[in-house]
């Protein structure tokens, strides 16, 4: 018995596509979707800074765990070429947050 054949994909962008630059991302889960709110964080000053969301982009929960596996296998590739990312200890953030 042979696999299914895969579908043919065709990738296009809509008129109202753009590319943005994202330094702090949000998550909030619920049952249904996790929702990722995409922003630019901005320092202030020495304890204060601001952050400017431009984008939310709800995910289903397939969709979601399907990032994370592309994510991880795209990160790994990253770090066996560059070397390990290192987070800097001293941003911790709440949970469910990523600045």
């Amino acid at each position: 018995m042979s696999a299914p054949q895969q579908p043919q994909i065709q990738i296009l962008n809509s008129p109202d596509y753009r590319d943005g630059y994202a330094n702090s991302i949000q998550v909030r889960v619920s049952v249904w979707d996790f929702l990722l709110i995409f922003g630019r964080l901005q320092p202030l000053g020495a304890d204060q800074v601001e952050v400017h969301n431009f984008q939310g982009i709800y995910l289903s929960p397939q969709q979601a765990k399907a990032l994370h596996t592309v994510l991880a296998q795209n990160l790994a590739q990253y770090e066996k070429t560059f070397g390990e990312i290192k987070l800097d200890p001293n941003m911790a953030q709440p949970p469910g947050q990523i600045n």
